[in-house]
């Protein structure tokens, strides 16, 4: 066979490979949505049992504006509470006519801020009725990803028409590694998007390891790193 003949043969045959790979059954896709909401609810109230240490960072166009430490856990009617442990200076403000400027936009960018923070909260942690109705309109969908091992589930028009809330995962054991959201504040040119990577704990409790919030036409970023986790009590 000529080398250019070879070549089509394989090209051929990895096409046709593709087109009969077998998609997610709707029992197998039902299975791993039940798999993320049982975890969703196992983590929730497995929490609540420890405290740990949550630093905040917030930057414009890549630099540090401001950083807060808070003690964090849950008192006993099941609420989170969060005690301020440190935080940056406030910036020396200007005078004159540039000083009402600066502030006028530090204004702006704090409200963006404090909206894009409370829409975030409507997302994470994820609604399981919220994920279960996305997949009954038909409105998930699975990728790879990069390495072929785990897979993520998206839920698209989640809570807003055009959003996504995706969830990544080890299909093996139904472990979930990350959280992400495609949003917006009051127009789609508004981008908000949300990273969140988990981790477990020793005895198996879930928990955002890093929570990174980027509001793309402002250059904000925010960073949440939660870290120290102990029993509470300890």
């Amino acid at each position: 066979m000529k080398p250019m003949n070879r070549i089509v043969v394989v090209a051929v045959g990895l096409s046709v490979l593709a087109a009969v790979a077998p998609a997610p059954s709707a029992q197998q896709g039902a299975d791993k949505v039940a798999a993320i909401k049982q975890w969703l609810v196992k983590s929730k109230a497995d929490l609540k049992s420890y405290q740990w240490m949550e630093t905040t960072v917030v930057s414009l166009k890549g630099e540090a504006k401001s950083t807060k430490v808070a003690n964090c856990y849950y008192d006993v009617t099941g609420t989170l509470q969060k005690e301020p442990v440190s935080a940056s200076p406030a910036p020396e403000k200007k005078r004159g006519i540039r000083g009402a400027i600066v502030a006028d936009k530090t204004e702006e960018l704090t409200d963006d801020m404090k909206k894009a923070v409370a829409l975030v909260k409507t997302y994470i942690p994820p609604i399981p009725e919220k994920i279960q109705a996305s997949k009954d309109a038909g409105k998930m969908s699975v990728d790879t990803l990069p390495g072929g091992t785990n897979i993520r589930l998206n839920f698209h028009d989640y809570q807003m028409a055009g959003d996504n809330l995706s969830v990544s995962m080890d299909p093996a054991t139904n472990r979930l590694l990350g959280l992400g959201v495609a949003t917006y504040l009051d127009d789609p040119k508004d981008a908000v998007n949300l990273a969140v990577t988990l981790g477990s704990l020793p005895d198996g409790t879930g928990y955002a390891n890093e929570i990174t919030l980027t509001v793309v036409s402002k250059e904000m970023t925010v960073t949440v790193t939660n870290t120290g986790y102990r029993k509470a009590g300890n």
